[in-house]
């Protein structure tokens, strides 16, 4: 029996993969630390889990609407006026199954087979394969860790060409935290105006979670913002990563054609969820503060560590909760027989003789860097860079 050709050519994903693969090594009993997964370690604030259980009571177990709740979608409207000064109305919201949901519907709404994708490498792992599941081609633009992986005017208008449908990037950065300025955003903004054709989609899922500066929504940029989808979530800012809620809003028409496409897929996300969900985009974000506070902390610690690691060399981060080092000096070598030829080497090598699970860079377009969380304990933290600097020792 065979499966079609399509998932035949789907990579699985890396993050998940070495995820998985730790959790199998601990159930044998190894005394595995996992840097792999991109959860945050505190538990969904009690508001929210409150607002849930008065759902329950309130008795919401039917179907709900496909697009999300109305008075979820305005709220979500709301929290976009708020934290991003965008305009939305809830005819142009529409409710997923989290934002990797809300991508990959946008791509099945957009794309037709041909056309092209660009998207800056590195780039979170399922950007490309959602993109070809839709009959897309990726066009990759490569970065450099000297300028804090982030593209220029001049790259992006090099790379759009006759079949650019789309473009695809996320500030904060999942995998190197970087995050776009306003300057920055307003100077590409100039070379999608001039291509109105282009659709940009913005992941935010890690809007909250930064460090210093604000990150910006590139659709509060009037002259781009009929061509952008802003895509957000839950999963990570209130640690609501199991309740699956993401949303987007959009030109009214991507909307549409979103809800058409989960009318037939999923029908609309899980009503307790959604009904949680308006008390978290009602809440303040100083709600979650301690969160991100507790995240700065340990991303200075990571860096002062990673900084003592030889041939590891590191941007920093000014969002999420990745580091993304590039370990390219300690490629190409042989140690007891095992060949390192790239970052998904060296990753699997930590992961056996230290203990440790990281996730390669060759799934993030990076072929020469690591990705590292820190979305755990400082102790833990500590244990697992003394066990990398000893196993590269």
């Amino acid at each position: 029996m065979q499966i079609s050709k399509r998932l035949q050519q789907l990579n699985p994903s890396a993050t998940i993969a070495m995820t998985e693969k730790a959790r199998e090594l601990k159930a044998q009993g190894k005394d595995v630390i996992s840097l792999s997964i991109g959860e945050p370690d505190f538990d969904t604030p009690d508001f929210i889990k409150q607002a849930a259980n008065k759902a329950m009571e309130e008795g919401y177990n039917s179907y709900s609407p496909v697009p999300g709740y109305l008075d979820l979608r305005e709220a979500i409207c709301e929290k976009f006026k708020r934290d991003n000064d965008l305009t939305y109305s809830p005819n142009q919201i529409v409710v997923s199954t989290g934002a990797k949901h809300s991508i990959y519907n946008v791509f099945q709404t957009i794309l037709n087979p041909g056309d092209e994708v660009i998207i800056p490498a590195p780039y979170w792992v399922s950007y490309v394969d959602m993109a070809q599941l839709a009959g897309g081609v990726s066009k990759i633009i490569n970065t450099t860790i000297e300028n804090d992986f982030k593209i220029t005017p001049e790259q992006l208008e090099k790379a759009i060409g006759e079949k650019t449908k789309a473009f695809i990037f996320s500030s904060p950065c999942n995998p190197s935290g970087s995050v776009y300025t306003r300057q920055e955003l307003e100077a590409l903004a100039e070379v999608f105006a001039k291509h109105k054709e282009v659709i940009i989609l913005s992941d935010e899922i890690y809007e909250h979670i930064c460090y210093g500066q604000r990150p910006v929504s590139i659709a509060s940029i009037e002259s781009v913002y009929d061509q952008t989808v802003t895509i957000n979530g839950l999963s990570k800012s209130f640690a609501m990563t199991g309740w699956r809620i993401g949303y987007l809003g959009a030109p009214e028409a991507i909307a549409k054609g979103v809800s058409k496409l989960q009318g037939q897929i999923t029908s609309g996300t899980n009503c307790i969820a959604q009904r949680a969900a308006i008390t978290a985009c009602k809440a303040n974000p100083k709600e979650i503060q301690f969160m991100v506070d507790a995240f700065s902390k340990r991303r200075d610690l990571v860096l002062k560590m990673v900084a003592e690691i030889p041939g590891f060399k590191c941007n920093e981060p000014k969002g999420a909760f990745y580091l993304f080092p590039d370990v390219s000096a300690c490629l190409g070598k042989t140690y007891q027989g095992v060949e390192v030829k790239d970052s998904d080497d060296l990753a699997m090598y930590l992961l056996e003789k230290a203990n440790v699970a990281t996730v390669g860079g060759v799934s993030f377009g990076s072929p020469g860097c690591l990705r590292i969380s820190y979305a755990t304990s400082e102790d833990k933290l500590i244990e697992a860079f003394a066990r990398i600097k000893a196993a590269l020792s």
